[in-house]
């Protein structure tokens, strides 16, 4: 697959895919790994909640309780989001690899970008969607 950068591959990404599991989702609405998956959620979209420490205390967002890692879903993944720094995300790849079935997409958001990461999913045949904002990309074209 591709590193997707072109408008009708973000459309064609927000149109097609409707599970978001949230890598780095934080419970502060003020936080952008809080609102920017409330907002897809209020857009019609499945969002479950990646975060350790959340899934040890038994917390639920959107419906659904946070998992500590993205092998513990149990429902086929669109789209990983995710909100880590940049030099967290190559971290999340053994987790992302480990998905049955894989993710179509890995998105990561506004400001995180790995190339490497991103050259290893796309390896596999992920396509990857680097330093863009997700509820901005849905807002500005859909």
């Amino acid at each position: 697959m591709t590193l997707l950068e072109s408008t009708p591959d973000v459309i064609r990404v927000l149109t097609e895919n409707r599970v978001i599991a949230v890598v780095g989702f934080h419970p502060d609405p003020m936080k952008p790994a809080h609102y920017v998956p409330e907002y897809m959620y209020r857009q019609g979209y499945t969002v479950i909640p990646v975060n350790p420490a959340l899934a040890a205390r038994g917390e639920s967002y959107f419906g659904h309780k946070a998992v500590a890692t993205l092998a513990e879903i149990g429902t086929p993944v669109d789209v990983v989001e995710v909100f880590r720094r940049s030099d967290k995300v190559h971290q999340h790849l053994d987790d992302i690899l480990a998905m049955q079935p894989l993710p179509r997409v890995v998105w990561l958001q506004l400001g995180i970008r790995d190339d490497a990461t991103a050259r290893a999913l796309t390896e596999q045949g992920i396509d990857v969607i680097q330093d863009r904002c997700m509820l901005a990309d849905h807002r500005a074209l859909l």
